[in-house]
């Protein structure tokens, strides 16, 4: 609601306001018209005029008078305060965020890490959206639900940013990663369902074929984006040597793009892929502008009276004047 307006609805009549000026002339006027003459040998006694608090009060009455039928012009004009009002109906989209957390996401392609810099990105992307409802899963050996359909995001990006490699076995289970997604939105009444599908292997686990999941979620309506992340070549993997310590050593990136392809084509999405964290954050830029949340805004304006305050006043006015002319400047005969 922006802060109230003031008009007039009838602003002409506040020409009327020139009676004021008429009024405190004919005043003059008639103050003078109504003197008394004397004639005297001399003024010498009258050259030091005495100015007393009676004499200045004394015009107060026609001041009042001035005042109370401006208040009254003002008042007849209709003053009017008026507020804009903004209605915004927005249509959400309901997205599951579906990310790998393999150990091959633990990658150095990326910086600091593919996993690291898919959670930034995509923390980002969910702030991004302030009307949408959206979930998370994560999968590896297996998939599970790190936090259904909300539109807290502030909570929902704490939850991603405490995902962590080795939350379940190892692995690369697309399909269970998708299947798991399609399972969050399957009763959604959203018009438009949404899956982000972020991986960098080869399906290679898990009970359900992507295929079949793809095939679900086609008879869902829910568009799956896919999301290949490696660099082309070679990447530092981590790996164990034989004293248990974490080392890394360089090894070929393989992605699976004809099955990520075959999936975001089947569901009427996109197959992008992000070989840095610039690409990557550009892929969810797109996805973004792709998705847009449909917003609709009605603007209407309230218009209130509010002469009254102003009639008040000039009742006040004409009160306080017929009590000083009665009381206060009552001449005796």
């Amino acid at each position: 609601m922006i802060p109230s307006i003031f008009r007039f609805e009838n602003p002409e009549l506040l020409w009327m306001l020139v009676i004021i000026p008429l009024m405190i002339a004919y005043y003059i006027y008639k103050q003078k018209l109504g003197s008394a003459t004397v004639k005297v040998s001399s003024i010498q006694a009258f050259q030091k005029k005495i100015v007393t608090i009676r004499s200045i009060l004394a015009h107060l009455p026609i001041l009042l008078r001035c005042l109370a039928v401006g208040f009254i012009i003002v008042a007849l004009a209709r003053p009017q305060s008026a507020e804009d009002y903004t209605n915004t109906n927005a249509e959400g989209i309901d997205i599951v965020m579906s990310l790998d957390i393999s150990g091959s996401m633990l990658a150095r392609d990326f910086n600091p890490n593919r996993l690291e810099a898919a959670k930034d990105i995509s923390s980002k992307f969910i702030m991004g959206r302030p009307t949408d409802r959206i979930g998370l899963v994560v999968f590896a050996g297996e998939a599970f639900t790190q936090s259904p359909l909300t539109t807290d995001h502030t909570s929902l990006v704490n939850l991603l940013n405490q995902v962590q490699m080795g939350y379940i076995e190892d692995g690369t289970a697309i399909g269970n990663g998708l299947a798991t997604a399609i399972n969050r939105l399957r009763d959604s009444e959203c018009p438009s369902k949404v899956i982000i599908l972020l991986t960098d292997g080869v399906n290679n686990s898990g009970q359900i074929d992507p295929k079949t999941a793809a095939d679900i979620a086609k008879d869902y309506g829910i568009r799956v984006y896919t999301i290949g992340v490696g660099s082309q070549g070679v990447a530092p993997y981590p790996t164990y040597n034989s004293w248990g310590e974490l080392t890394y050593q360089n090894a070929k990136v393989e992605i699976d793009e004809k099955l990520l392809e075959t999936i975001a084509n089947e569901t009427g999405g996109h197959y992008f892929r992000a070989t840095d964290n610039t690409k990557l954050a550009e892929i969810y830029s797109e996805i973004q502008e792709m998705e847009k949340t449909k917003v609709e805004v009605e603007n209407f304006r309230k218009y209130s009276e509010v002469f009254p305050p102003f009639l008040i006043m000039a009742l006040a006015l004409i009160c306080l004047e017929i009590t000083c002319k009665l009381l206060i400047f009552k001449r005796l005969p």
